[in-house]
């Protein structure tokens, strides 16, 4: 997935939610988006640690990603409690997994991604844009890739298999 788009410049935000059930593949799909972004090392789950900073790029061209998992959290409050507001607006990517569990804190999500589990080896990814900026990283991504089995609606909806 071409990243670049969403990080021309290294002060710009985006907001990405990502919604599935327990196992439908979340965290797996973040560590490849860090890992197209440019980010080494271990890449480890926030479950526990409900968030986990990451830095792609060097330099100038350096971008904060931040990972959380809401998973564990019971109150929405628990977001504002934890000091989150500060992160989220200053520049960088935040890939945010259970982000229901903290309505109405966070910002609006430029992408919502869901992901469904078909059975063991297969997902189906549902990418919808929310923002016009959201919407245009998925005009350039759709351009730039070719999705066998794939639809783009108006609505800036992706559906892959």
């Amino acid at each position: 997935m071409p990243l670049t788009p969403i990080w021309d410049n290294p002060n710009s935000r985006a907001q990405i939610w990502l919604r599935g059930n327990l196992g439908a593949g979340k965290t797996a799909l973040v560590r490849h988006l860090l890992r197209a972004a440019g980010v080494t090392g271990r890449i480890k789950s926030p479950t526990y640690a409900v968030v986990e900073p990451h830095q792609a790029g060097t330099g100038d061209s350096a971008w904060p990603i931040w990972h959380f998992d809401f998973y564990r959290f019971n109150d929405p409050q628990e977001w504002e409690d934890a000091g989150f507001r500060d992160i989220f607006v200053g520049p960088g990517l935040k890939l945010m997994e259970w982000p229901d569990k903290v309505a109405g804190q966070l910002p609006p999500p430029d992408w919502v991604i869901a992901l469904e589990a078909l059975d063991e080896d297969q997902r189906r990814v549902r990418i919808h844009a929310a923002t016009p900026a959201g919407q245009a990283w998925l005009n350039a991504m759709s351009m730039s890739m070719s999705l066998s089995n794939s639809d783009t609606s108006a609505t800036g909806g992706v559906d892959a298999r």
